[in-house]
């Protein structure tokens, strides 16, 4: 180990500063902001969507402006089989799903997709699950009700 990596560092370069005129060592007059305008004056943040006041583009193309149009109302979650063999309980719902941060609490649905191996007897209320799923999980003895 080198004693140039242990050594503490005793001087430190301060920071230039821009409009402190010439002995800043910076510039001086303008310093690095053009001649004139609204970026070149103390105290300019133009917003990235600015368009120099004329009519912005979210206000100028109709649909854009949201107001949750397009929303979806009813997000469903998408389960597979390694999920629900996360949870120890028998008879899943989507509240008990919510509770062991299986899912989101946003989550108004949920469905079963055959992806994994299910390892136990499980009983579905309130929860969809695909065709396949509905196989794999009454064949181990388990329900789907919906």
């Amino acid at each position: 180990m080198s004693i140039l990596s242990i050594i503490k560092k005793i001087s430190t370069n301060k920071m230039k500063r821009l409009g402190r005129g010439y002995g800043s060592g910076k510039g001086g007059h303008t310093s690095s902001r053009g001649q004139k305008g609204q970026k070149s004056r103390t105290g300019s943040k133009v917003p990235l969507w600015f368009e120099g006041g004329s009519l912005p583009l979210s206000k100028r193309i109709p649909m854009w402006r949201g107001k949750g149009r397009f929303k979806n109302l009813n997000p469903s979650a998408e389960l597979t089989f390694d999920d629900l063999n996360k949870i120890e309980l028998t008879d899943i719902t989507l509240d008990s799903l919510k509770l062991n941060r299986i899912i989101d609490k946003r989550f108004k649905k949920a469905k079963v997709i055959s992806k994994g191996k299910l390892n136990k007897k499980v009983n579905l209320k309130g929860i969809g699950a695909s065709a396949s799923a509905k196989k794999e999980i009454e064949a181990l003895g388990g329900a789907v009700e919906i």
